[in-house]
């Protein structure tokens, strides 16, 4: 299996529009940072997790000419507002594109794109189907095996996601002692951290995240949903043990 992390910045993005920082200046590619978004790709097939606004620039660059399905964590803006561009895989395969989450999610994303809903949608809009999925359910298509994780952004119950020897946590605050348990030891974890400093109310910041990766124990553990206030990649990455990296966009691992 090959994972791919097509953006790995928080609701901004980097650089943020206007901003003169240190980070948003910065001439080290691996700190220009699209919204959070990742590829799996196994056996000639391709999977998403969330489709933020970037999603179209990030299909491109990653040359993707096929999706299966997504998966989503939850229906903020940064995560779905992108479902609009799967309009060409859907428009070249001829087939609606499943969609996976919580029920909210589900609802929400039913409100906000009615027109793909509705009994006679225009010629163009995109199709979708809208699949509900639980905390603690598995699906397979007979070629992967994705497991849904109980996790918490702030209050909001949000979905993080297993798919064999990886483990998928954006815009996490908190995680349930079952979810603790089910990744325990899992060789690639992947998980949000704001920022360095200033506890965030719904995101973890770094020390909080490296915490979690501590109790956790994986073999490799990646950074993603990083702000500007992370500092640069090069400053930051430097603190960290040899088991855990910043990810950056493009950056593709084999598991």
């Amino acid at each position: 299996m090959q994972i791919t992390f097509l953006g790995t910045g928080t609701s901004q993005g980097i650089p943020i529009i206007g901003c003169k920082c240190e980070v948003c200046t910065s001439s080290d590619s691996r700190d220009n940072r699209l919204r959070c978004s990742l590829l799996i790709s196994h056996n000639d097939k391709n999977y998403v997790i969330d489709v933020g606004p970037d999603f179209r620039m990030q299909m491109l660059r990653a040359e993707v000419e096929d999706i299966e399905c997504v998966f989503l964590t939850h229906e903020h803006n940064d995560h779905i507002i992108g479902l609009d561009d799967l309009r060409p895989f859907i428009f070249r395969h001829k087939k609606a594109i499943e969609l996976y989450g919580l029920p909210r999610v589900l609802e929400e994303i039913e409100d906000r794109f009615k027109y793909a809903f509705i009994n006679h949608p225009y010629p163009g809009a995109p199709s979708f189907k809208l699949k509900p999925l639980l905390p603690k359910e598995k699906w397979t298509d007979g070629n992967i095996e994705v497991e849904a994780l109980q996790v918490y952004h702030g209050s909001l119950e949000i979905l993080g996601y297993r798919i064999g020897d990886v483990a998928y946590l954006t815009d996490v605050k908190s995680l349930t002692e079952e979810t603790f348990a089910t990744l325990q030891g899992i060789p690639h974890l992947i998980i949000s951290a704001l920022r360095k400093e200033r506890p965030h109310h719904s995101h973890l910041i770094l020390d909080e995240a490296l915490e979690i990766i501590q109790q956790i124990n994986p073999d490799k553990a990646y950074l993603i949903h990083l702000s500007h206030l992370m500092g640069t990649h090069k400053s930051t990455e430097a603190l960290l043990d040899k088991n855990v990296q910043i990810a950056y966009d493009g950056l593709v691992v084999e598991t």
